[in-house]
Formats: C-alpha cells, structure tokens, sequence
C-alpha cells in the first residue's frame, strides 16, 4: 500500500522546479519535471504513488487530463477524504494542509513533512520549496483514502501573528482593507471603489496582482502580499 512518506519523498523529487499559475501537470508521468503549482504538484504525487486521481476537478478524466485545483480537493476532502486538525496534519508525512479558496478562486494547498514543515508549488517567485506551516492561515489537513499514513503526536502549529485580510462570511471590514483597495489601485488593479471591505472585487484584484508579481494565488493579504504592496499588517 502507498504511504503519505511515499508522497511526501515524491513531492520532494521536484523542489526546484517552476511554479506557473493553473498549468497542468500530466498526473501518469513520472518524467514530468514541472511547472507546477501547488493542486498539481500534491495530486500528481499521490497519482504517482497509489495511481489514484484525487482533488481534480474531474477525478474521472484521464491521468494526462485530469486537471487539479485546491478547490478540488477541499470538495473531495468533504466529499470522501479525511479531515483532520492542522496540528496533527503537521505530524503526519503526506498529508495535505488546505488554505481553502472563498467563492471558488484562490486558495492553496501543501504537503506536510510530518515535522510541521512542507514541499509545496509556493508561487513562481519561489517555485517548488520547502517551507514552515507556521505563522500561516490554513483551514484544515487531508488525508487520503487508501494512503497508509503514520499516526504520530501532533505537531503544534504556530498561527499567525497578524491579521491576514481576505474574503468572508460577513465581509471583513477595517480601515486597512480601504490601504489595501488604495494600493492596489494605485498599482493598476481596481478594487471598484474604496470602502474598506473585503469583497469579491477586492479578492479579485488581490487575485490579479499575485498572479502578476509571482505570489502564492490565494486572494489574501497576508504577509508576501501586503510587503509587496507596500502595507504593514496589523
């Protein structure tokens, strides 16, 4: 049986390589050397190594086809995975740790190395990293069914020391948000008005300016996002 070590030690072959926002990673090639972002890369490793498609958007198309996206998994997790609490995802080689997307855009996904770190497709000004799950926003981890995992002790998970700006339900509201609107305005990419909420055109045009400048395209400001721009987070 495949084991979350399997994809974790997979995953792990292609640090280095590049990241290129929505790209499609051939899921039955075991050749394929990137780009990738981060969907791609955590289902192209359990494909390679329990010849499963899992978080894609149809998980019924071909290998080669099959088009993976971290809005995918979190309606495969809720549909037929396993959620688990970020700390002990931490603790677990091969497990997923979801960041999920607001209203179908954004969003990230990672895989954790059971020490609370990751190998993840961060974003094209970093490519395929190792990285820390401290002091970032996640939602929840994953496991796969049919994967072996390993049942550690969890891994404590520091949360992050301020505030990340993003899209809820009710709308975040703050002074801040109407910084962030102004600068990214100022920057080309309008929110459609300042009015200090964080709104679908807001995420938006958070979503547009991360693609531009190389950032994780999650929709939210959090610390990379708001440097680039040019905002202290409280």
């Amino acid at each position: 049986m495949a084991t979350g070590k399997d994809i974790y030690q997979k995953a792990l072959t292609r640090k280095g390589q590049a990241y290129i926002e929505g790209t499609l990673a051939p899921k039955d090639d075991p050749n394929w050397n990137g780009p990738w972002d981060c969907a791609e890369l955590c289902s192209w490793a359990v494909y390679q190594v329990a010849n499963l498609i899992y978080g894609c958007t149809n998980d019924h198309a071909s290998p080669a086809h099959a088009d993976a996206y971290s809005g995918a998994w979190k309606i495969d997790a809720e549909s037929k995975g396993i959620i688990i609490p970020v700390q002990k995802a931490a603790g677990i080689p091969g497990a997923m740790v979801l960041r999920a997307p607001s209203a179908a855009l954004g969003g990230h996904i990672v895989v954790s190395d059971g020490n609370g770190g990751t190998i993840e497709a961060k974003g094209k000004n970093w490519g395929v990293v190792q990285d820390t799950l401290d002091n970032r926003r996640w939602d929840y981890g994953i496991l796969v069914p049919g994967i072996d995992y390993t049942s550690p002790e969890d891994v404590p998970v520091a949360p992050p020391d301020y505030v990340i700006y993003r899209y809820t339900n009710p709308m975040m509201v703050a002074k801040k948000i109407g910084e962030i609107q102004q600068a990214l305005t100022g920057v080309g990419f309008g929110t459609k008005g300042i009015d200090d909420i964080f709104g679908v055109n807001t995420r938006n045009a958070v979503i547009d300016f991360q693609k531009a400048n190389g950032l994780t395209v999650d929709g939210e400001v959090g610390k990379d996002t708001a440097a680039a721009l040019g905002i202290t987070l409280p």
